[in-house]
């Protein structure tokens, strides 16, 4: 079984946000990026079918040259192999072209995604990528089998877990419980100087045009300071709610 893991390069969730050129740009100054944590469930998913079934496990990146060094940590968890298509990921579209391009020339059986990005929160992309490609698409999915060209799934739903089988090929969007966090693989040393030696390929995009563009960023409104209030003092305690907060 091939696996193709889509791999998103996303600031840390602790790095502080700022925007330049009129808050229509992220800035990327001091920022330390991170493997999606979306995308880090299905890497080590797919790494478990790799140790447990032999399986072939790429990871992909739509982006620039800084983004290696996360497919480096990919490589340096498990994945045998990585591909970079270098552009920068400008709209949920274009990624999903350039993806699909991926998926077709490897001939891919699973294609695990996040099932959206820590920065952008767009969503887009792995539902874009099925229906690109005409595979099924499971999204949301917190638990992953396969049997030979049987995969079965869970994925979250309103109030409970739905329970899906579906047929090779398949796009995964994954998340959070598709693995167990204290599962999820730290690179050693010996991961990192393997990784140095294994293949990190370069493709030039295809040609698309993005269909969407960033117009302008707003941070939320600062937390206004917290108001404390003694205990014996309920009356203001309930006026501050209903007036203030609005919760009663």
């Amino acid at each position: 079984m091939k696996i193709l893991v889509c791999i998103s390069h996303v600031p840390d969730t602790t790095a502080k946000i700022n925007f330049t050129n009129g808050d229509s740009e992220f800035d990327t100054n001091g920022v330390q990026f991170v493997i999606n944590p979306n995308d880090e469930f299905g890497l080590t998913r797919a790494i478990w079918f790799k140790e447990q079934a032999g399986a072939a496990v790429t990871v992909v990146n739509v982006g620039g040259a800084d983004a290696e060094a996360t497919l480096r940590k990919a490589l340096a968890i498990g994945a045998d192999e990585a591909i970079r298509v270098n552009a920068q990921p400008t709209d949920g579209l274009f990624v999903a072209k350039q993806l699909a391009e991926v998926v077709k020339n490897g001939g891919y059986d699973l294609v695990i995604a996040g099932k959206e990005s820590l920065d952008y929160n767009g969503g887009m992309v792995p539902g874009m990528l099925a229906g690109l490609l005409g595979y099924d698409f499971v999204n949301g999915c917190i638990k992953l089998d396969v049997n030979g060209a049987e995969a079965t799934a869970v994925r979250e739903i309103d109030g409970g877990k739905e329970t899906l089988s579906a047929k090779l090929p398949l796009v995964i969007g994954g998340q959070k419980g598709l693995v167990e966090e204290k599962d999820l693989k730290i690179p050693n040393m010996r991961g990192i100087m393997m990784a140095r030696q294994k293949k990190l390929e370069v493709l030039e995009p295809v040609s698309v045009e993005a269909a969407t563009k960033a117009v302008k960023f707003e941070k939320p409104a600062p937390k206004s300071a917290v108001k404390m209030i003694s205990p014996d003092n309920l009356d203001e305690l309930v006026s501050l709610l209903h007036t203030e907060a609005k919760v009663i």
